[in-house]
């Protein structure tokens, strides 16, 4: 068994039950002598990964579970609502309206749930077509103004005709485009605006050798490879520090989380699905400035990627 004297614990600092042995990584070090300490650490990663993948697993089966009598108790008080079994008061009104809202809240934590499993276990599949990204966007727009109009919030869209057909998966993208609004219309007080906006984009991934200035300029104009879409409010901002934790699991801003319902998993799924598409997602705001999220779909479908994980 490894040591500190032969791993790569520092010397002087003693084992304990539930620390990792850790084999030196930094240059210049030799390999750990003993060769169970490679093995050690691969079977303790592999028990966490199998734990992790059980909670994984009994979250979305307990999510399902809910899903029928969820169903049930909507359907009685939608029925109540109708007075179809006798008049209500104003005060029975108010309770059942309550009880709905409160029942639309859980189905939506409920669906983020079984979303989550999905996207976590690698079991992501799209399904691309071709289709209009105005229209998809615009239809996505009409489904949340009332909602918007109810929490005294603009919401602007303009139809963009450089956008020209081209294959995506439409129900995934309204999805991305859902969570941003939802976090949109959560933080971004009553008078406040939010704004759609979708363009043509010249994506030059990092991996790519990049042209000339000029060049790179001729070919943002005449050859776009991406679409990016972009979803702006007036809310409070968000701080440099936080703008790659904002999509991490379960993540809620310190100075939200009393005002959030949610459990901090709308970005987290945004950026799964968008990884899903071969895309990136990324927010650009600061504090008293409003947010503005953007991602990029590439134009042509990219080979099956893995949204499983925390990979930024």
């Amino acid at each position: 068994m490894a040591t500190p004297e032969n791993s790569c614990l520092p010397p002087g600092v003693a084992k304990t039950n539930d620390s990792f042995e850790l084999c030196p990584s930094a240059e210049g070090q030799t390999a750990c002598p003993d060769p169970t300490c490679q093995h050690d650490l691969l079977q303790q990663f592999t028990q966490l990964q199998e734990r992790f993948q059980r909670c994984t697993n009994a979250l979305a089966s307990a999510a399902h579970d809910l899903k029928t009598p969820l169903a049930i108790v909507s359907g009685y008080i939608e029925l109540l609502q109708s007075e179809k079994l006798g008049g209500l008061n104003d005060r029975q009104r108010e309770v059942l309206r309550d009880m709905r809202s409160a029942g639309q809240r859980l189905q939506t934590f409920i669906q983020d749930f079984l979303t989550y499993s999905v996207l976590e276990t690698g079991e992501l599949r799209m399904q691309y077509e071709v289709g209009d990204m105005n229209a998809c966007i615009s239809e996505v727009c009409t489904l949340w103004s009332n909602r918007f109009q109810n929490r005294g919030l603009a919401l602007y869209f303009l139809a963009n005709d450089k956008l020209t057909p081209f294959p995506f998966d439409s129900a995934k993208v309204q999805r991305i485009l859902s969570n941003l609004l939802e976090n949109a219309s959560k933080f971004t007080p009553a008078g406040g605006t939010v704004w759609l906006h979708a363009e043509p984009h010249m994506w030059e991934r990092r991996a790519a050798q990049k042209p000339a200035v000029a060049e790179r300029r001729r070919q943002s104009l005449a050859h776009p490879n991406a679409v990016k879409v972009s979803v702006a409010d007036t809310g409070p901002g968000i701080a440099p520090e936080f703008h790659l934790e904002v999509f991490d699991d379960f993540f809620r801003l310190p100075q939200t989380e009393r005002l959030s319902d949610g459990m901090g998993l709308g970005l987290a799924i945004a950026r799964r699905l968008v990884q899903g598409f071969g895309g990136k997602i990324w927010v650009e705001s600061e504090p008293g400035a409003g947010s503005k999220f953007s991602f990029l779909i590439p134009l042509k479908p990219v080979a099956a990627s893995t949204t499983k994980g925390k990979s930024k």
